[in-house]
């Protein structure tokens, strides 16, 4: 099957040219379900992107559609702010007993505004409160967001230049692996941290992503993330670990920092902690860091109560035990084990992988390769992102409740398409 580009002019004739996806997906979507989308046109496709993250549990999960459906039938409220509502409480309890109690997290809960963005914004302006400093220390290849403060701690050049303006009071450090283990972790930062002359501000503190998804699916190792984590005890610095993409189960636990033992200070969570793909967000902090003054930090829709209601039913449904983690960890072996014989098939173009859980890059030497074979496997039923600062990776990000089959199928589909590329 190949699927040929529609007529999309009043896409191009009157949305802005920043648009990006639908220019790799040249299709008019118009239904969804589980793994899978449908365009106006019948043609189905098996969906390896799940809303950049955003749904972990495929499209239109019938459970939380249902407990959706039913709030808005009996006119529940939507539009909150940050009032007490029964969706907010429903949400709060189911939070607290589900993933903070098993896990020994006293966090208290910040709702800062729907997106990702707001809660890493909300999370620096915190981190310079307490500290009473301004710098920030990111990492190479980091992706934070694209408001200003969220992009003056990422790392994509292009992605920076769009700002427009000078982004300042952040400073990029080497990120696990980033000098292929020539050098001892932490030798650079901690050097500047104990050298007077070295024009490094006292940091207020470090983000760092477990994952970087956006950077070219880069892991840190967990012992990396403990040895910066006892670095920022020592030097008076809050960690604060990114997991808006890599959370909510994507990497087999609920955080993606718990394999390595850690307990940051600060915590963002966004894209599936909805878990219906609506937009909501979390900044999650140690009690002692909750020094806000009421209304200090607030947004119109922080207070999003249809998102709160799928939230709880998610939590409710997949949380409440350890299946959907082990299923998690049991759909990302197989995956590896598929990748493992595609990069022994392409060992001649350098083709490697990497990954954890349900998040996987596959790149090769030749970086032209990554778009090539994400279009062809679009044209093949199979939506796919690149990525990495050139693009050069292709990333997998399927629904955690995909199948064994609906993986086979996927993964079939990324080898044919790896072959008609070469």
């Amino acid at each position: 099957m190949t699927i040929m580009p529609p007529a999309l002019s009043v896409f191009e004739s009157l949305e802005s040219e920043v648009r990006s996806y639908c220019r790799d997906w040249p299709a008019v979507f118009d239904g969804a379900h589980g793994t899978h989308l449908t365009d106006e046109d019948g043609h189905t496709y098996l969906d390896f992107f799940s809303g950049a993250g955003s749904l972990n549990y495929g499209h239109n999960n019938p459970v939380l559609k249902r407990a959706l459906l039913d709030y808005l039938e009996r006119d529940g409220v939507t539009h909150g702010l940050d009032m007490a509502t029964t969706a907010k409480r429903r949400f709060l309890e189911s939070f607290q007993n589900l993933v903070l109690r098993p896990r020994d997290l006293t966090y208290k809960v910040m709702f800062p505004g729907p997106t990702g963005t707001n809660a890493v914004e909300s999370a620096l302006k915190l981190a310079r409160k307490v500290k009473g400093r301004e710098a920030i220390v990111s990492f190479t290849n980091a992706f934070h967001g694209m408001s200003l403060g969220s992009l003056a701690v990422t790392g994509n050049a292009f992605k920076r230049a769009g700002a427009g303006i000078p982004l300042v009071h952040g400073t990029p450090m080497p990120f696990d692996n980033y000098f292929d283990g020539t050098v001892p972790d932490f030798l650079w930062f901690e050097r500047l941290l104990e050298d007077q002359g070295s024009g490094l501000n006292k940091p207020a503190a470090v983000i760092v992503e477990t994952v970087q998804g956006e950077g070219g699916v880069n892991v840190a190792r967990p012992e990396w993330l403990r040895v910066l984590a006892d670095l920022c005890s020592r030097q008076d610095m809050l960690l604060i670990v990114d997991d808006i993409q890599m959370g909510c189960g994507r990497t087999g636990a609920f955080f993606s920092f718990e394999e390595a033992g850690i307990v940051p200070d600060i915590v963002t969570v966004s894209k599936s902690i909805s878990g219906y793909g609506l937009p909501m967000s979390l900044t999650l902090f140690k009690p002692e860091l909750d020094i806000w003054e009421p209304g200090e930090h607030n947004g119109t829709f922080r207070g999003n109560n249809p998102a709160f209601v799928t939230a709880a039913a998610t939590l409710d449904t997949y949380w409440a035990d350890d299946q959907l983690e082990k299923q998690t960890r049991a759909r990302g072996e197989q995956i590896e084990q598929a990748l493992l014989a595609l990069c022994d098939e392409n060992a001649a173009d350098g083709a490697c992988y990497r990954g954890r859980g349900l998040v996987w890059g596959v790149e090769f030497t030749r970086t032209e390769r990554a778009a090539e074979v994400c279009r062809r496997a679009f044209e093949l039923g199979l939506l796919l992102e690149t990525s990495g600062p050139q693009g050069e990776v292709v990333k997998l990000l399927p629904p955690l409740t995909i199948t064994v089959g609906e993986a086979d199928d996927g993964l079939r589909v990324l080898a044919r398409a790896v072959r008609e590329t070469t």
